[in-house]
């Protein structure tokens, strides 16, 4: 719900969604790979008509939550796309987990209205910043799987995803980079364009705690694809880099709408 609308459509779509996602979970380990794909397929769609419903019409509104939903709507058609590729990836009571607890946050905090002066350019700027924490929240789910497949080789197990950690790794930075790409260019937008986005309401850059934690995490991940062209890194070092880059992304704006919605009850547009 990039632009939240809390109808009682928008409602129940999202409590349907969510009881869709929570039954795949339930059903992961009983049913065949094919029923449980197909259970997920349809809660991957029932959340798409929820975003979709929250796009149509009404007064602009966005949060923590409806940012969280996003991601991981966006994450799951990431793994939807591969599981086609690799269908030894074995993820999906976990992603069906996070579906369902992203879809009840997005429908008990849809999020606050936008500035009425806001540019229509803006949903597009909102929309290419939570595409980046899609692609960033993709790489995380990958180098998970590659830490777990890591540890079950340790133990002499064989490794329950099935996918050569090679590929896994190759995987993990290609979505990094996309990710990258997409975060540069919402920073330069909100650098450049930030006083027309928002209709005058926020004059040039604003070094606010979601610009410093933006900025950290740009930097960050730029240190790691640094690192991994010119030093090779790969394994643990790269992946706690990636999580601490993905922790200050986070924090950037989730984190921080969080802190001003929910702990301080501070309706912020």
């Amino acid at each position: 719900m990039i632009l939240a609308i809390p109808s009682p459509l928008g409602v129940a779509l999202g409590i349907a969604t969510a009881a869709a996602y929570g039954v795949t979970a339930a059903a992961a380990s009983r049913l065949s790979r094919s029923s449980t794909q197909w259970l997920l397929a349809l809660a991957w769609l029932l959340h798409g008509l929820t975003l979709a419903t929250g796009l149509a019409g009404g007064t602009p509104r966005f949060g923590f939550a409806p940012a969280i939903s996003v991601t991981a709507w966006l994450v799951l058609t990431v793994y939807a796309i591969e599981s086609s590729l690799y269908p030894q990836l074995k993820v999906r009571r976990a992603l069906a987990v996070l579906g369902a607890v992203a879809v009840m946050l997005a429908v008990l905090l849809p999020g606050t209205p936008l500035h009425v002066s806001a540019s229509p350019w803006l949903p597009l700027h909102l929309a290419l910043g939570i595409a980046s924490y899609g692609l960033f929240g993709a790489a995380v789910v990958h180098a998970w799987l590659m830490t777990r497949a890591e540890k079950q080789i340790r133990l002499a197990a064989e490794p329950q995803g099935g996918v050569p950690l090679l590929t896994m790794e190759r995987l993990t930075f290609r979505f990094v980079t996309a990710g990258f790409v997409l975060l540069s260019a919402t920073l330069l937008a909100g650098l450049l364009f930030s006083e027309t986005l928002y209709g005058g309401a926020v004059r040039g850059w604003k070094w606010d705690h979601k610009t410093v934690f933006s900025v950290l995490a740009w930097l960050t991940f730029a240190i790691l694809l640094t690192g991994r062209a010119r030093f090779g890194w790969r394994g643990r070092t790269a992946r706690r880099v990636l999580y601490a880059g993905s922790a200050l992304l986070l924090l950037a704006y989730v984190g921080s709408r969080f802190v001003l919605e929910v702990v301080l009850s501070r309706a912020i547009s």
